[in-house]
């Protein structure tokens, strides 16, 4: 039994007590009420003792339940300055491949660039090297038509204004 059961009694018994007339006073049997509360002094020590080991048991689920939002708190600190520095590494690699790429892209515009002038230079010699390799055919085959460089001048037709032979016409 437990001390509610026994504080309705005490009531049950205080209602149906016998009312004394023209007063709020009534009879009741001594022994049966001091019985009762004798009964619920011995039942309090044991409802104090539940209630102490429920508060102590709230306040142990309150501190726990502290302790795990601190944790989580902290947790969740590391998570976002673990997600801010990722962010930083990130964008750090980002430059980083942005200079890269710029300066490759450079380095590739300056050697094409010194590609194009080395070809240039060497088509231009090559130029002048068929030049002159064009006028020493000329020359060769002015020779062996038996005419001079002198008469080159005069034109390619010789004393009849005629070409000798249609492909001796040089092509210049």
């Amino acid at each position: 039994m437990d001390v509610h059961e026994k504080i309705d009694e005490l009531t049950a018994i205080v209602e149906n007590a016998r009312s004394m007339p023209m007063s709020a006073s009534c009879v009741i049997n001594r022994g049966e009420v001091l019985g009762l509360l004798a009964e619920v002094r011995e039942l309090l020590p044991e409802e104090f003792r539940h209630a102490q080991m429920l508060l102590a048991d709230r306040e142990s689920v309150v501190d726990e339940g502290r302790r795990e939002a601190q944790r989580l708190i902290v947790e969740a600190e590391q998570e976002r300055l673990s997600l801010t520095a990722e962010t930083e590494v990130v964008s750090e690699a980002r430059r980083q491949a942005d200079r890269t790429r710029s300066e490759a892209a450079e380095e590739a515009r300056r050697m094409r660039s010194e590609v194009d002038d080395y070809v240039d230079t060497k088509l231009a010699n090559f130029e002048v090297v068929l030049e002159k390799t064009l006028n020493a055919v000329h020359r060769g085959r002015d020779k062996l038509r038996g005419r001079s460089p002198a008469e080159d001048l005069a034109g390619p037709e010789g004393d009849s204004g005629m070409p000798a032979h249609p492909l001796d016409t040089p092509e210049r």
